[in-house]
């Protein structure tokens, strides 16, 4: 990467953006249901509905359904959403100011895979982390999810710049093998100071 070599920024937001814990979410769960958290945890997988439900082929009440059977708990749905969305702990500290800025230079985008629920939860918590992008692609949204080389194929057109000039930043390491085998650039977060390294290398 260096000065001119891109024309767009592509962002994961959970864990890129947006700090994100799992086992917040199986503490709320375990303590609605009057289980351990550890229980929940060993069964809990991103099985087949799980993924269903990240591209809109089922909705939450179909999965929350799956989750009863999975888990072996009967909780309301209420009581799985508020669970959920406590997947979410802050956002990423300083990454605001990094995106306000680079934005200033670029068009930012993000692709997350995620579903309705925790989507409408974060566009209202954290405005400030998400305002600089242009556009968020939601898995559940077009259908489509990281790291399938047909989302990334898709979100590469509809942000109508050539792969190899997007710079794609995200946490997971398949998404990355995902998107370098799409003609990507990638960035490997595992801190701020990753995008921020990134962001300087580019000249934003």
């Amino acid at each position: 990467m260096k000065p001119g070599a891109t024309d767009a920024l592509l962002f994961d937001l959970g864990g890129v953006v947006i700090d994100i814990d799992f086992n917040r979410v199986f503490a709320h769960w375990a303590s609605s249901a009057g289980c351990e958290a550890a229980l929940l945890r060993e069964r809990f997988t991103q099985d087949e509905p799980y993924r269903r439900h990240e591209i809109g082929a089922i909705g939450v009440g179909d999965y929350f359904a799956s989750l009863r059977a999975s888990l072996g708990i009967d909780l309301t749905d209420a009581q799985f959403v508020e669970g959920w969305n406590a997947i979410f702990v802050d956002e990423v500290p300083g990454i605001s100011a990094l995106l306000a800025r680079a934005a200033q230079r670029l068009p930012l985008y993000a692709f997350t895979n995620t579903n309705p629920a925790h989507a409408a939860y974060w566009s209202v918590k954290f405005p400030e982390a998400v305002k600089n992008f242009k556009k968020i692609f939601v898995s559940s949204g077009i259908g489509l999810r990281k790291p399938d080389a047909a989302a990334f194929e898709f979100v590469v057109r509809e942000i109508g710049a050539p792969a190899s000039r997007i710079v794609f930043f995200d946490d997971g390491p398949h998404n990355i093998e995902g998107a370098r085998a799409c003609g990507l650039q990638t960035v490997l977060v595992k801190s701020p100071s990753d995008v921020a390294a990134a962001l300087a290398a580019l000249g934003v």
